[in-house]
């Protein structure tokens, strides 16, 4: 009768915590998902029960271009962290600036859409059901996007007075899971707003 050994294991498993930026940015994001998908509920419930106009076919164009900049934004926010991990501080401050730049022009085309929205066609907040769920679905994404881009500028600031180094890269990092958020929740909206709702 054979007796099968085990050997002893020699290697010891390693568990690192993880890092509490990105325990926080998750976190953070998880509510706020949970916040977005309430309005994403509510929009979609009130769908089609405005008893009076303007109805979304008749005002509601897709922003395709601000949004074709906005979801750019997260690869030019990628190769910026890249860029930093690789200790490239003057090429990680060039893709920063371009991703604010593509954030700031999708801002501007929100504004522009709203400003169109209740000067030309007369749709305001309390206009109706749609226009009530409308402005409060994409204007929470808009001040999203406006709190990013404020991280982004201060982040770029300090970038250019020096104060950003490699080392940097995982606070760089969570700031960046925050935009890939707001990018994501865009494609939700989008969908459900320009695409699901007209």
């Amino acid at each position: 009768m054979s007796t099968t050994t085990i050997p002893p294991v020699t290697a010891e498993l390693e568990w690192n915590l993880p890092s509490r930026g990105q325990v926080a940015m998750y976190s953070l994001i998880t509510a706020e998902a949970a916040i977005f998908t309430i309005f994403v509920v509510a929009y979609l419930f009130y769908m089609g029960k405005s008893l009076s106009g303007p109805m979304p076919s008749e005002v509601l164009t897709p922003p395709i271009l601000y949004a074709v900049c906005l979801l750019s934004s997260s690869l030019t926010i990628h190769f910026a962290g890249k860029n930093l991990r690789d200790g490239n501080v003057r090429r990680f401050g060039a893709w920063w600036l371009l991703t604010i730049a593509l954030g700031a022009i999708f801002l501007y085309g929100t504004a522009s859409e709203w400003h169109r929205l209740i000067y030309k066609d007369g749709l305001t907040i309390t206009t109706n059901l749609f226009g009530t769920t409308y402005y409060s679905l994409v204007g929470l994404h808009g001040f999203h996007v406006v709190m990013g881009l404020l991280g982004l500028t201060t982040v770029m600031v300090f970038t250019i007075f020096g104060m950003v180094q490699r080392e940097h890269a995982e606070r760089i990092d969570v700031l960046s899971l925050y935009w890939h958020f707001v990018d994501a929740v865009w494609v939700v909206v989008f969908t459900v707003v320009y695409v699901i709702g007209r």
